[in-house]
């Protein structure tokens, strides 16, 4: 659910949502869903590194992506600019090190990567200095991958949702029923676009692929409850506001029966480093 608003063509300058998640970190990692193992796996197999290639996660939030690349046998470095989700970070995986600033800012030093990747987060980042900053501390052959987890939100849930949004939060600074309700392809399509032009601009990198992986995952009425305040449309709403949207939307997957069948699409941007 990206809150792309009136900001649309250019999300990495809305700092007030990019930096909101933290507000509740526990929950956003409990929450938030995992990256497919297939991605994970074939990011690592096209990494030119030895036995263990040095990954950088940008924007690596409480470190879910960052703890699958360890689980995959990956030394992992994060950089983050919110100080409360780098320090869980740290503290749910000791092996994973995190460095807080925006990644625009961050100086690297000396240090170099073989891969450097970015977890539903590269459209907070400038995607010309992003790129270039990647291209800046990967070796030949290093690889950039960049990938979101997009949900398909049924119909009724998603309508549900957008008709309690216009009443609570009329003076929204964004579209809710727009970013609730659009098929999420074209969302995502605005981003990804984007990601490869940033690439193209910043130069030293390969003709950027797309890659795609597809699944879905069964929600209690409970569990999607507990993903919904993790996202940008919902994190600074006040308590009563998001009361009354969880009440809304509870009540929609009640009439499913309990429980919400949701599809994703996982879609990554990767380009080599040349």
């Amino acid at each position: 659910m990206p809150t792309l608003s009136s900001a649309e063509n250019r999300p990495h300058q809305r700092r007030d949502i990019a930096e909101s998640f933290g507000v509740d970190a526990e929950r956003y990692d409990r929450a938030r869903p995992r990256y497919p193992d297939a991605l994970v796996e074939r990011i690592v197999a096209a990494s030119p590194g030895p036995d263990l290639p040095h990954v950088l996660d940008v924007g690596c939030g409480t470190g879910i992506a960052a703890r699958q690349f360890r689980a995959a046998g990956c030394r992992v470095l994060g950089v983050e600019p919110d100080a409360r989700m780098a320090e869980l970070a740290r503290r749910l995986e000791t092996g994973v090190a995190v460095d807080v600033a925006k990644f625009e800012e961050w100086e690297p030093g000396k240090r170099r990567f073989d891969a450097v990747v970015s977890g539903t987060a590269w459209h907070w980042i400038d995607p010309v200095a992003g790129a270039a900053k990647a291209a800046r501390v990967l070796g030949p052959g290093g690889l950039l991958s960049v990938f979101w987890n997009v949900a398909r939100i049924p119909a009724d849930l998603a309508e549900a949702v957008a008709d309690v949004c216009e009443r609570v939060v009329p003076d929204a600074p964004f579209d809710f029923r727009a970013a609730i309700t659009r098929p999420p392809v074209d969302t995502y399509r605005i981003i990804l676009d984007k990601v490869c032009d940033g690439i193209r601009t910043a130069g030293g990198f390969a003709e950027p692929e797309h890659w795609r992986y597809d699944w879905e995952f069964t929600y209690t009425r409970d569990a999607w409850l507990d993903v919904m305040p993790t996202h940008g449309a919902f994190t600074r709403l006040p308590a009563d506001s998001l009361a009354e949207v969880l009440e809304a939307a509870g009540n929609a997957i009640d009439a499913r029966g309990g429980s919400i069948t949701m599809p994703y699409a996982t879609m990554a941007v990767t380009a080599k480093r040349s």
